[in-house]
């Protein structure tokens, strides 16, 4: 699965869920669950980017790019998820926000001083 839109990656797991998974959670179910994963990204990035260290002195089995980039992975999956349940269409989403941000920060972060 290399270079998949945004667009294939909703189908895909739509896909997988209704083969392998056999059918989606709740999207009640699915918000608890993005919760989750998104508390086990923070964990990680604070432990490994941040002043926290794990508790055990035991390394990570994955290197640090790759339990990032799962954490990362399971957050997306989760998000096409509710994506999928709830009719929207992320690439249009994205796109959108673009066009938000561009709009709303065309001098916000140029002027800030703090970015300087």
């Amino acid at each position: 699965m290399n270079n998949i839109t945004l667009n294939q990656a909703q189908q895909n797991v739509d896909e997988w869920i209704k083969t392998i998974g056999v059918k989606y959670f709740s999207e009640l179910t699915n918000l608890g669950i993005l919760m989750e994963e998104v508390g086990e990204l923070s964990r990680h990035m604070v432990r490994i980017y941040g002043e926290q260290s794990y508790r055990n002195a035991k390394p990570p089995e994955l290197n640090k790019k790759e339990l990032v980039a799962d954490e990362m992975a399971d957050v997306l999956w989760v998000l096409i998820c509710l994506a999928n349940q709830t009719g929207v269409n992320l690439t249009e989403a994205l796109q959108k926000n673009f066009e938000k941000k561009t709009l709303r920060d065309a001098d916000r972060h140029k002027l800030n001083n703090k970015l300087k």
